[in-house]
């Protein structure tokens, strides 16, 4: 009668990663960690522009809402605006209207992020007489 060898005295196993698994994981490793990377980047600058875009908007609803109650600029048709330690250049331009007599004012706000200038306009009507 035979029986089956004591566990004690079975030969051992090991478990390891073979050569080739540890190149695969680490060529695996070298396409995805630079694509990763990548989208954090473009997550990171669209979260700048966006917020920023919010801040030149404002901007330029705050010139259209002064020459609209005032009914010119102070300082003239341009300025500049930090908000923080970011600068918005803003520029105002007023055209006509096809119909009646009315003006169509337009105000566009360049800021900067990570190099790159952005633009946001608004525009409104306002009547002749404001100038």
């Amino acid at each position: 009668m035979r029986f089956a060898p004591s566990s004690h005295h079975a030969k051992r196993t090991r478990a390891a990663f073979t050569l080739a698994e540890v190149l695969a994981a680490l060529l695996f490793m070298a396409i995805v960690i630079p694509v990763a990377v990548e989208g954090l980047r473009i997550a990171n600058l669209a979260g700048q522009v966006g917020e920023r875009k919010a801040v030149a908007a404002r901007i330029a609803e705050r010139v259209l809402n002064e020459f609209t109650i005032i009914g010119q600029l102070p300082g003239g048709e341009s300025g500049t605006v930090l908000e923080g330690i970011h600068e918005f250049r803003w520029n105002m331009e007023l055209g006509a209207w096809p119909e009646g007599s009315l003006q169509l004012a337009t105000v566009r706000v360049t800021y900067q992020v990570q190099g790159r200038e952005y633009e946001v306009t608004v525009s409104t009507l306002t009547e002749a007489a404001t100038l």
